[in-house]
């Protein structure tokens, strides 16, 4: 069995993918509260523990999905749509990249400035409710309803619908421009229901929302559904405010629609790639590099801590690259199965803090392959890794593009890993390629495995 260098972080340490709410069916409610004074008792989690963001520890396999991207996110094209209301505040804010801030003297014309979604007391029958449009449609796996600084203006309850729409459908909805101290029209009313709104899939009921303190008012809920979702609809009873909704999810693409002749970035997360595992993400999680478009700064990338088994007295190879032990890794799961031919690792942003060097490698993996060796660490037999990259020099703030050691396009793979030595950041990870119609099938069927391309058996 082979141990990945640098594997070794405590297993309480080391954050996995989500395997959201497993069991038997009967133990799958469709969605899970985790607010700042209650835990779902599944996970006996501390009083309280989950007032910020989920942390790092033996839970995170079923309660990190905020690791994953925000689909709903201004960054990667989330859209608002519709808002009854956005008198005090506009509900674009809820969609944007960075976290709520609070500006204790800063008023407007209507009111007290709030960094969020703030409808106006409401004094006529109903609820105040808007839509948005994803940036990237694809699985929800969680939600974050933010209430920080809302603390006496907070809506009290809310709840979370979604529809999965063809964009060749839709109806033309009209821009929304400057919304404070507006209400929607009679206009706009109209035109957004013939989205039937109304009748779009619960994926979490009305339920109450907790404060929190002032400046991390978190709520989370955790979704069990392997649909795909394009648009959400949050409705909050009767008015109030939320500063922030984060969407948390994997992108899903229709690979029949796409061009054979192209390759695509197989590792996108907008598509559907994930990181299943890794050694160290101190400074910024795997999943940001396998993000959409290019990095917005260091802190949108994978950064590790200096490692402390570094030689005193660092030197080099004959080919430059330094003589180290050990180094850290990252493993991802691919959007689809597929042949790897073009290799990109941006370090942009990194420039005292690049990795010396690093390479890729990739196997394939089935469903229940993949679970026995998250368990196990990811400690794999030598053989099951297969060279993509080899031991390659890398360079400060900069963009590396390599051909795959797979150009006769004879290796399918599932799952790759990129290992950087000794330590340090990369702000993306482009892996590009071709999908291959490669079926992944669990043990327990007993096929004999055939492919038209992939690995040859090893002894």
């Amino acid at each position: 069995m082979e141990q990945v260098p640098g594997n070794d972080v405590q297993p309480e340490k080391q954050v996995l993918l989500p395997r959201l709410l497993e069991g038997s069916p009967s133990e799958r409610p469709g969605f899970c509260f985790i607010g700042a004074d209650s835990v779902y008792e599944r996970w006996s989690l501390p009083t309280g523990s989950m007032a910020d963001a989920p942390k790092e520890g033996r839970l995170t396999r079923f309660l990190d999905f905020t690791q994953l991207t925000d689909m709903a996110s201004e960054s990667v094209g989330g859209k608002i749509l519709f808002a009854t209301d956005d008198f005090f505040a506009p509900a674009e804010n809820l969609i944007k990249s960075d976290s709520p801030c609070f500006k204790e003297h800063e008023y407007t014309e209507f009111g007290k400035w709030m960094d969020g979604w703030e409808t106006r007391r409401k004094r006529i029958p109903g609820h105040d409710w808007c839509v948005l449009s994803l940036g990237i449609q694809g699985v929800i796996r969680g939600f974050d309803v933010d209430v920080s600084y809302f603390t006496g203006d907070y809506a009290p309850r809310m709840s979370i619908q979604a529809a999965n729409l063809e964009e060749d459908k839709l109806p033309e909805i009209p821009e929304r421009g400057i919304r404070t101290g507006a209400a929607a029209t009679p206009e706009e009313f109209e035109a957004i229901a013939e989205l039937k709104s109304d009748d779009w899939s619960y994926l979490v009921p009305m339920t109450e929302l907790k404060p929190g303190n002032p400046a991390s008012g978190h709520n989370y809920f955790l979704v069990n559904s392997q649909q795909r979702w394009t648009h959400i609809r949050l409705n909050i009873f009767p008015d109030g405010g939320i500063a922030r909704l984060r969407v948390f999810g994997t992108g899903q693409k229709d690979w029949t629609a796409t061009d054979p002749k192209e390759p695509a970035d197989l590792v996108a997360i907008a598509f559907g790639g994930v990181c299943v595992g890794f050694s160290n993400a101190k400074f910024g999680h795997p999943n940001n590099i396998i993000g959409a478009g290019g990095a917005k700064s260091m802190a949108d990338g994978w950064e590790t801590t200096r490692r402390l088994d570094r030689p005193p007295i660092l030197e080099n190879d004959e080919n430059g690259i330094l003589l180290v032990p050990g180094c850290e890794w990252a493993v991802f799961r691919l959007a689809h199965p597929g042949v790897i031919t073009r290799i990109e690792i941006d370090t942009k942003y990194f420039k005292g803090n690049a990795p010396d060097s690093c390479k890729v490698d990739g196997c394939i993996l089935t469903t229940q392959e993949e679970e026995d060796v998250i368990r196990q660490k990811w400690i794999l037999p030598a053989h099951k890794w297969k060279p993509l990259l080899p031991v390659t020099k890398l360079s400060p703030n900069q963009s590396h593009l390599f051909d795959s050691l797979t150009l006769e396009l004879q290796d399918v793979i599932t799952h790759a890993r990129l290992t950087i030595v000794p330590d340090g950041g990369v702000s993306r990870l482009r892996l590009r390629g071709f999908p291959s119609s490669i079926c992944l099938l669990r043990p327990r069927e007993k096929p004999m495995m055939k492919f038209s391309v992939g690995f040859k058996a090893n002894p």
